[in-house]
């Protein structure tokens, strides 16, 4: 029998339709084409033009009966999908994410069950791990299909029933495909333009916002409604891990860690593993005791723990791109931290941005950039500093959780890689690094100026309104004084001095200002991050400085003072105050002093409270941890 030459836009037109609909159709159709055409031939078909028309009517006639087999629609590879709620309805809003770890997704669609294809609308995000989030409203009950695909070739298929009884599988294990799932759950929850200042009085508004948060009243029993979630620094990134683990039904560990001394970082007990989440649906009120379990536990020592230490919550990793994703966790030597949100890359109109999340004692929740000001490194003996995983928890044979250790975690396929890169590298390395992460294309002095500009501002900003809450505190209570710790203690205790002094903040702030005007060094002695368009580096240190002098003066802040009137200060201003921020910590001080302003001032003249005569001596003798910039160890 003759063959029948015909075009291949017409098979490769017919694949393209089977991919969307039926996985397994597309695959076996797809193996055959490949195998038997042979110059532009599909041998074996026959020549009469009504049984090659059959054949194409049958390939596609069989489109919509296979959307029925819900067992082809399946995810393999690095993309999953994930819906939200897990028992969607037919009068509510479905939320849909892909999540992918091997390359972006390019294009969500559903698919009805006659196999009309509708692509949706969605945000995109990352990566790694790379998302695209949509919602749909309205849909008519029944079964659908959502498809992910990359440039037209299939990535994932879900199938989504929308007013069915049955509730979808959740995952119950820790793997890539959950740690992708947490870490675009993180990047959207606080996703916002990074021109936008983005804070909250505690971490409750964030997740009871139905647009950013995936898993609001994902469990479908409203489960989110007046949910008291106030974490403060050391809480806050296992507060996030707890929450997602609840609405995802994974297990999740903490240990009872100790606070380490000047020569030794803290040293944790055996962790201890909590699977109640894996057992079915929990309510708010299991996962309040779990939470509250988990405060209990948790304290900035948590997370200060030695980077070889294996009885650890947190583990080192790579400083790379491919590992810092979304989730990951920064601990300072001093026992502050923060948890990564978001990679802006950089572009050639602006620098790229590495953004976080950090709580304070007063509970508000602030998005900030990386940079020196922010996260702090030192190389000290009484703490593990750095980017860290969470250890992850892996099933064992007799069906139980344990976490797994360091050489189990080397180049692992699942998981952030266990590394000591960061345990090598002195502070000036260490930043260095980061900043080639950021911008690996390098930056123009002046827009590393600016950046470096923006991110001081926006840090004093952040202390207007740390230094208001205590304001706010003794316009409510006008007689009373806070009692003050002694030594070590000014940086972490418990009460009004922990919520509204501002020591750790303070130190930071000088940090800041030393990197600001440490710019112009840095330019030369790091050259290799700079774009210097054919100028040496000692003239372009002298160009900044001269361009420094001028902005300093030209950007400014503003703060309320305690007759309610505002007060303006430059950047210069506050650059000048660097040494008055040694001692502007004590919220018993009035507004104007905690902002430097000097007695005899007009800027002075409203202020109504002074700290004692005792409580000066003990800043005046502690002056020397802010001189020196070095927090002691308790």
């Amino acid at each position: 029998m003759t063959t029948l030459s015909f075009s291949k836009s017409i098979m490769e037109k017919i694949l393209i339709a089977l991919k969307f609909s039926n996985i397994r159709s597309y695959r076996l159709a797809s193996s055959l084409y490949a195998a038997k055409w042979n110059r532009g031939y599909l041998p074996g078909l026959p020549t009469q033009p009504t049984s090659y028309f059959l054949v194409c009517l049958l390939a596609w006639a069989s489109i919509p009966a296979a959307l029925a087999e819900n067992h082809s629609c399946e995810e393999t590879g690095g993309t999953h999908i994930w819906i939200s709620p897990l028992t969607p309805k037919a009068d509510g809003q479905v939320k849909i994410m892909s999540v992918s770890t091997d390359g972006p997704v390019s294009e969500l669609v559903l698919i009805d069950s006659q196999g009309r294809r509708m692509p949706m609308q969605s945000r995109r995000r990352g990566g790694p791990p790379w998302s695209l989030v949509a919602a749909l409203d309205g849909l008519n009950e029944g079964d659908y299909r959502v498809v992910a695909s990359r440039d037209g070739e299939l990535t994932a298929c879900h199938p989504l029933t929308i007013g069915g009884s049955d509730t979808q599988e959740r995952p119950k294990v820790w793997g890539l495909a959950t740690e992708a799932f947490y870490s675009a759950w993180i990047e959207e929850l606080f996703g916002a333009s990074p021109n936008e200042n983005l804070s909250f009085p505690s971490l409750e508004p964030v997740l009871r916002n139905t647009e950013h948060n995936f898993l609001h009243n994902y469990l479908g029993l409203n489960e989110d409604k007046s949910l008291p979630l106030t974490p403060d620094c050391a809480d806050l990134p296992y507060t996030l891990r707890a929450y997602f683990a609840w609405k995802v039904g994974l297990p999740i560990a903490s240990r009872a860690c100790g606070r380490g001394s000047a020569n030794a970082p803290p040293h944790c007990e055996a962790a201890t593993v909590n699977t109640e989440f894996t057992h079915g649906i929990s309510s708010q009120s299991d996962f309040k005791e779990v939470n509250r379990q988990l405060a209990d536990a948790v304290h900035s020592g948590s997370a200060r723990t030695g980077l070889e230490d294996e009885s650890t919550d947190l583990y080192p990793i790579p400083l790379s791109r491919e590992t810092l994703w979304p989730g990951t966790v920064y601990a300072d030597p001093y026992g502050h931290v923060l948890v990564l949100v978001e990679w802006v890359p950089q572009t050639a109109e602006r620098p790229g941005i590495l953004l976080a999340v950090d709580a304070q004692p007063d509970n508000s929740v602030t998005r900030k950039q990386f940079w020196e000001g922010t996260f702090l490194f030192a190389n000290v003996a009484g703490a593990g500093p750095g980017f860290k995983a969470f250890r992850p928890l892996a099933r064992t044979t007799s069906g139980d959780f344990q976490a797994l250790a360091n050489d189990e975690l080397v180049d692992s396929p699942s998981f952030a890689s266990f590394s000591l890169e960061q345990d090598q590298l002195s502070p000036d390395d260490f930043y260095a690094r980061l900043a080639k992460l950021v911008n690996p294309s390098g930056l123009d002095p002046k827009q590393a100026y600016e950046a470096t500009l923006d991110a001081l501002v926006e840090q004093i900003e952040t202390r207007v309104t740390s230094v208001d809450n205590g304001e706010a505190y003794f316009r409510n209570s006008p007689d009373n004084v806070i009692p003050m710790p002694d030594g070590a203690a000014i940086f972490q205790t418990v009460g009004p001095w922990e919520d509204y002094s501002t020591p750790s903040r303070d130190m930071r702030l000088i940090i800041a200002i030393n990197v600001l005007n440490g710019l112009p060094d840095k330019i030369v002695r790091h050259s290799e991050l700079f774009v210097m368009n054919d100028i040496n580096p000692e003239q372009a240190k002298t160009e900044i400085e001269q361009y420094h002098a001028r902005r300093v003066q030209e950007r400014s802040i503003r703060y309320t003072r305690t007759d309610g009137s505002p007060w303006e200060l430059s950047v210069a201003e506050v650059l000048a105050r660097k040494p008055d921020y040694e001692m502007t910590y004590n919220p018993n001080d009035c507004i104007e002093m905690r902002w430097g302003a000097k007695p005899g001032t007009e800027e002075y003249s409203t202020c109504r409270r002074r700290a004692s005569a005792e409580q000066r001596a003990k800043m005046e003798q502690y002056r020397i941890w802010f001189r020196e910039v070095r927090r002691p160890t308790r």
